[in-house]
């Protein structure tokens, strides 16, 4: 009689759950129905009317609060079926729910095998479309590489910049567990530059790159490639005044012209090893690649990225961002990073749809520090050996010192800034060139503005040449319009104004020629 009794007890516990609250117990990857299941119990025990009578006199001795049914979720699945401790009434376990067996305080139930039909294919994972676990809504990004922080500090090469940076943007897809992301941008130019030196010219420039990106034990591997239509402009490059390096022909120096990048700007490996929690060890090579010297290279710092035109700060600050062959090895400890390079010295030719190779005969030692998710500072020293085509058997020391900064300042507006130094020391002149510039996003918009001064012994064919100080300020804006799912469409302008001194005006037609670019601009999102 006594056992008759408690298996009653068990039978009302269980039916005094009501079923919206058993309807409730939604969990990931399984549908409850929303009719409770009955036990095969309740019916084989089923309470005679005194029964009946004498419960409802008796107060409930558990109390569930409104569609409230707590369960603790410790659910290993096996088998289809997911397994959980249930609480226990009375000291009598409660019945399993599709089940004639008592459990030892636990509950089995049948588990839908996940449905493929919500479930969006892993090729389809692309920015801002498919969510990953455990991220933002739309949001789908690559972790870092080289250490345990945000995937935005890393920049060109192994460069970091401010943490608070927008992260790169580009479709993105799983593949047999690789990450894979493309992101790169077309600009369509139109140039003209004033003056006696000045020119005219329309022209593509631009870069697509390519990541895939695996774990590989504690760490990463990822591998990276980037192309450049910039060899279609021609050998000559385009007119930028006060710009000059590298060369067209082989015999005369490019001046008061702008380069053309190589096709092939990067085809990168690197590797990373966590030897703690917050460090990490790392190796970079590429052919090309870019050495441990300097700030990241200026189509890669949020500051400067939008304008069409390189600084003409470019060779102090960034002009080793294709050297073709180096070697880096580095140290990352929370904030900080310490790496050394073995590269290439020579800049390249003028012929710019081949891959060049040469001994690893230079040196680039550099210290990162980012003491703040919105600044990141660098300090980098470079022994280059005859890095000057058209000046064989001179070496050059190049020393490098920048900030980075970069925030969101009021909802939906965001700005970068970055104040570099740069200082080329050869034959026993020091020579220095400093770049200041700022951008500021909101919504599509985008204005920058650049400001540099330089020592350049360059401007004049010849060797042993004066050092003149040249300056030049850069004002534009670029206006973008989604035309595609992972495509955007922009159109803007930039207009600089040169300074020139006493020596140089007459060649210029002045001491501030001015110059002035319109383009278009596709770019994947």
């Amino acid at each position: 009689m006594k056992s008759s009794s408690l298996t009653a007890a068990s039978a009302l516990a269980l039916a005094t759950i009501p079923a919206p609250a058993v309807a409730q117990m939604n969990m990931p990857g399984m549908k409850m129905p929303a009719k409770q299941v009955k036990s095969p119990l309740k019916a084989a025990n089923k309470p005679t009317k005194k029964h009946a009578a004498k419960r409802a006199r008796k107060k409930p001795a558990v109390r569930h609060k409104k569609a409230a049914f707590e369960v603790p979720m410790s659910m290993p699945m096996s088998g289809g079926s997911e397994t959980m401790p249930m609480p226990k009434s009375g000291g009598t376990a409660i019945p399993p729910m599709g089940s004639s067996q008592m459990g030892q305080g636990t509950m089995t139930m049948p588990m839908p095998q996940p449905s493929t039909a919500n479930l969006a294919p892993m090729g389809q994972m692309l920015m801002g479309q498919t969510p990953m676990p455990g991220m933002g809504k739309g949001s789908m990004t690559m972790g870092a590489v080289l250490g345990s922080y945000p995937p935005q500090r890393e920049s060109s090469g192994t460069s970091w910049q401010p943490d608070a940076t927008t992260p790169m943007s580009g479709p993105m897809a799983m593949s047999g567990g690789w990450m894979l992301m493309a992101h790169g941008d077309l600009n369509l130019v139109y140039d003209h530059q004033s003056g006696s030196r000045g020119d005219d010219k329309a022209f593509a420039s631009g870069m697509l790159m390519g990541m895939a990106q695996h774990p590989l034990g504690g760490g990463t591997v990822q591998f990276r490639a980037m192309l450049s239509p910039d060899p279609l402009m021609g050998p000559s490059g385009y007119p930028l005044l006060l710009a000059s390096g590298e060369t067209a022909n082989g015999r005369d120096r490019l001046i008061d012209r702008q380069h053309p990048h190589d096709f092939f700007m990067e085809l990168s490996a690197t590797a990373s090893q966590k030897i703690g929690p917050e460090s990490s060890v790392f190796l970079y090579a590429g052919l090309p690649g870019e050495p441990a010297f300097g700030p990241p290279t200026f189509m890669h710092r949020e500051s400067i990225m939008d304008s069409p035109e390189a600084p003409i700060t470019h060779h102090w600050l960034d002009s080793t961002h294709i050297t073709f062959g180096v070697v880096t090895a580095g140290l990352v400890v929370d904030q900080v990073k310490i790496e050394a390079s073995r590269f290439n010295g020579r800049e390249p030719d003028q012929h710019r749809w081949n891959i060049e190779t040469g001994p690893l005969d230079s040196t680039a030692i550099r210290v990162s520090w980012n003491p703040m998710r919105t600044l990141a500072l660098q300090g980098s020293f470079a022994h280059l050996v005859e890095p000057e085509q058209l000046e064989p058997g001179m070496n050059q020391t190049r020393w490098s010192a920048s900030a980075m900064w970069a925030d969101d300042v009021a909802p939906r507006w965001h700005a970068a800034a970055t104040l570099a130094w740069g200082r080329k020391s050869s034959q026993g002149h020091n020579d220095d060139g400093i770049a200041a510039e700022a951008s500021l996003k909101h919504s599509q918009w985008t204005i920058f503005g650049r400001l540099e001064t330089i020592e350049n012994r360059e401007l004049i064919q010849g060797q042993d040449q004066p050092a003149y100080r040249v300056g030049k300020i850069s004002l534009g804006a670029v206006r973008d319009f989604r035309i595609a799912d992972h495509l955007s469409l922009g159109g803007g302008g930039v207009f600089s104004l040169n300074f020139v001194p006493d020596a140089l005006a007459p060649l210029y037609g002045g001491h501030n020629p001015t110059g002035a670019m319109a383009f278009l601009r596709l770019k994947l999102n």
